[in-house]
């Protein structure tokens, strides 16, 4: 690995294993809320890696390093998981829609926290900004690998937050429907892309589908973030 790579990849693992983590537990706690404990039974309604870790050691230590590889040092991705009972999901689909929810609430509660330290930072005069959600210190350090580590974080969880909502099985977004469609219809449609079939298919559409969201998304983030900049210079 070039040194350069294996300088940042301990960053970008910390800020996914915390991303994801912290989307899982939010999962589990919600649903813990709404009457569904399988999850808090599990262990999941916490932020310590361990208990997630074991459950999807290939979704939260092995891919994360493989894609990081593949991606040259620019990405990395994997998943973590919460168990849930569906037969509490058909009883009570909008408890369980809310519960999907949670997930990428919590990834954009995040963004938005970084986001707010690295203006913080700005305004004070410790960061500069950099451009594209990002802030530079002058010289290397720890400033440096924090400016660095804040914005892995701002754009990994706005990455994450989206990617989820979209509204194919596994993701989020297609439990989230819920809210918003009759409980008879939605219940048809659970019971029709129950099948692993149709979740093979929505992570193909869903990969299709995502990079032209996500260029958008960014840019108009990107928009925000300058724009708070300036309205706090």
């Amino acid at each position: 690995m070039p040194t350069d790579l294996l300088a940042i990849a301990p960053m970008w693992y910390v800020a996914f294993l915390f991303s994801t983590v912290c989307h899982e537990a939010a999962h589990a706690l919600v649903a813990k809320w709404g009457g569904d404990r399988t999850a808090y039974a599990g262990g999941q309604v916490t932020i310590d890696p361990m208990p997630h870790l074991r459950r999807e050691p290939l979704g939260l230590l092995v891919m994360p390093i493989v894609t990081f590889l593949a991606f040259h040092g620019q990405g990395m991705l994997g998943w973590g998981s919460a168990p849930y009972d569906p037969f509490w999901q058909i009883r009570y689909p909008r408890r369980a829609a809310l519960m999907a929810l949670a997930g990428p609430v919590t990834n954009f509660i995040i963004a938005l926290a970084a986001a707010c330290i690295m203006i913080a930072g700005v305004k004070v005069g410790i960061f500069f900004y950099a451009g594209a959600m990002r802030v530079g210190v002058e010289g290397d350090g720890l400033l440096s690998a924090l400016a660095l580590f804040l914005g892995i974080v701002l754009q990994l969880n706005i990455i994450l937050g989206v990617f989820n909502l979209l509204p194919v099985p596994p993701l989020d977004g297609y439990s989230a429907l819920g809210l918003v469609l009759p409980e008879r219809t939605f219940l048809r449609f659970l019971e029709a892309v129950r099948s692993p079939l149709f979740s093979i298919f929505g992570i193909l559409v869903a990969y299709k589908v995502f990079p032209m969201l996500l260029f958008p998304v960014l840019l108009t983030a990107s928009a925000a973030f300058e724009r708070a900049l300036l309205l706090l210079s």
